[in-house]
């Protein structure tokens, strides 16, 4: 990934920093992360990166088209490395799992929302909330 990273940075005109490498290697491990989780696990390798540095590094990242974000519930947006096979997200309400689905999942949706209405919708942002499997099978219960 660094050398793709330096790759796209450098045909928008970017270079290669070392924060801009701890924060997309911060998004690769966590998986869908916050800003301030981004933050935090950035810190416990280079103390001393700030929150706003953060913030600007990853609208940079998503920016050139490495990182993504979704909304999957109230608060911060989550971010994650930004891959060819788009998908949404499965929030369980109950323990908190986010599972990735492929976006053809949605399509009999997509397909309606275009003949119905029109509108071209952008599944890679949309999260779908529910219960998941096993909290549906054990009532919630670990």
């Amino acid at each position: 990934m660094p050398g793709d990273l330096r790759r796209r940075l450098r045909e928008q005109g970017y270079r290669l920093t070392p924060q801009r490498q701890l924060v997309l290697e911060a998004v690769a491990g966590l998986g869908h992360a916050t800003p301030d989780e981004v933050a935090a696990r950035v810190q416990q390798t280079a103390g001393g990166i700030s929150l706003s540095t953060v913030y600007r590094t990853l609208e940079l990242l998503e920016e050139v088209g490495l990182v993504t974000h979704a909304h999957l519930g109230h608060g911060a947006p989550t971010y994650h490395v930004a891959t060819d096979d788009q998908h949404l997200h499965l929030v369980c309400r109950e323990c908190a799992a986010v599972t990735e689905v492929g976006v053809a999942a949605a399509e009999p949706l997509v397909a309606r929302l275009r003949a119905e209405q029109g509108f071209e919708t952008d599944v890679r942002h949309f999260a779908i909330f529910g219960t998941c499997r096993h909290c549906a099978m054990t009532g919630g219960q670990p």
